[in-house]
């Protein structure tokens, strides 16, 4: 654990740091404009769309922040960053009925990837 502080303290880990807090900023503030957007609208769909990209970026970003503090013994940023986190999880599975890009897509991904990874069954050429 005295590695996690070491590397969070150096300069490639502030910014990897500071990277990740940028997502998990980004990923609240589309949220907010979805929530403060009129329903089936483009603004709603994209900032929907955006957030539902973000959120478990956000949530790994913002988990090894946590993490880091909690290794530090910085309870006040391990109580924040936990209240982030709970909050970005809720409202990822609270609002399921928003129109977005990400919506149906699963099935779709799931039937190209077998389709990807299935064995090739080409016909042997016929001998003349």
């Amino acid at each position: 654990m005295e590695a996690v502080a070491a590397f969070s303290g150096s300069v490639p880990g502030q910014v990897l740091l500071a990277i990740g807090q940028t997502i998990v900023v980004v990923c609240v503030c589309f949220d907010m404009v979805r929530a403060l957007s009129v329903p089936r609208s483009h603004r709603r769909y994209v900032a929907s769309t955006v957030f539902r990209t973000l959120a478990v970026p956000s949530i790994i970003a913002n988990g090894i922040t946590v993490l880091i503090a909690l290794v530090v013994a910085s309870w006040v940023d391990v109580v924040m960053g936990m209240f982030v986190l709970v909050a970005i999880i809720f409202r990822l599975h609270h609002d399921k009925d928003e129109d977005n890009w990400w919506k149906g897509k699963g099935k779709k991904l799931a039937r190209w990837a077998r389709r990807q990874f299935a064995g090739r069954t080409t016909a042997a050429p016929a001998m003349g």
